[in-house]
């Protein structure tokens, strides 16, 4: 009977493994964790989606060094900090790193989330977690029969965070309400008459 019961739970732990390392972002062709997108919008110009693009970047603080290349695509980087928890402790032990990238076209716009890149943390002198190094090791990677589950886990992490990400952008790209184009104030200079 026991023996029984422990093929069963060995066996429910290798389908919750392998229904894990499914749920992982796919590769794309540089051999790089991704999450991509295109999402169609009907009766959307290009010119509009543009601006929801620049607006969500200009509201959106956690992304930084948002820059356009061309008049269609944009590039922004960001950052997750990842917890650990033990007991009821909890601390952060690195961050994921990652690149976000929005190109727009005509009624439909696509994005793509990847290089994802993990930064542990180590405490300094004063206590605080910081980055243990300003280089960040890809998620991609593999780490070794040592920290094979620790890295799943932070590619777990990377793949729900991607999925939620890209839930909010969606729903924020969809909102119906008018987009207004910030208008310049105009000075009065009375020097000149």
């Amino acid at each position: 009977m026991k023996l029984i019961s422990f093929l069963f739970l060995f066996a429910m732990g290798v389908v919750q493994v392998r229904a894990q390392e499914e749920a992982l972002l796919p590769l794309d062709e540089k051999g790089k964790l991704i999450y991509y997108e295109v999402v169609a919008l009907k009766d959307q110009p290009k010119d509009s989606l543009q601006l929801r693009v620049f607006n969500y970047f200009k509201g959106n603080k956690s992304l930084k060094s948002n820059s356009a290349i061309g008049d269609s695509l944009w590039v922004a980087e960001g950052k997750m900090v990842v917890d650990k928890t033990l007991l009821v402790m909890s601390h952060p032990s690195g961050e994921i790193l990652y690149r976000f990238y929005v190109e727009v076209k005509d009624q439909k716009y696509r994005f793509w989330i990847s290089d994802f890149n993990f930064i542990p943390y180590q405490r300094d002198r004063y206590g605080n977690f910081v980055p243990s190094t300003p280089i960040g090791t890809p998620l991609e990677k593999d780490p070794g029969k040592l920290n094979m589950s620790q890295w799943k886990e932070y590619q777990l992490l990377a793949t729900t965070f991607a999925k939620a990400f890209a839930v909010s952008f969606k729903q924020y790209m969809a909102n119906k309400a008018p987009i207004t184009i910030p208008i310049p104030v105009q000075k009065v200079v009375r020097k000149n008459w």
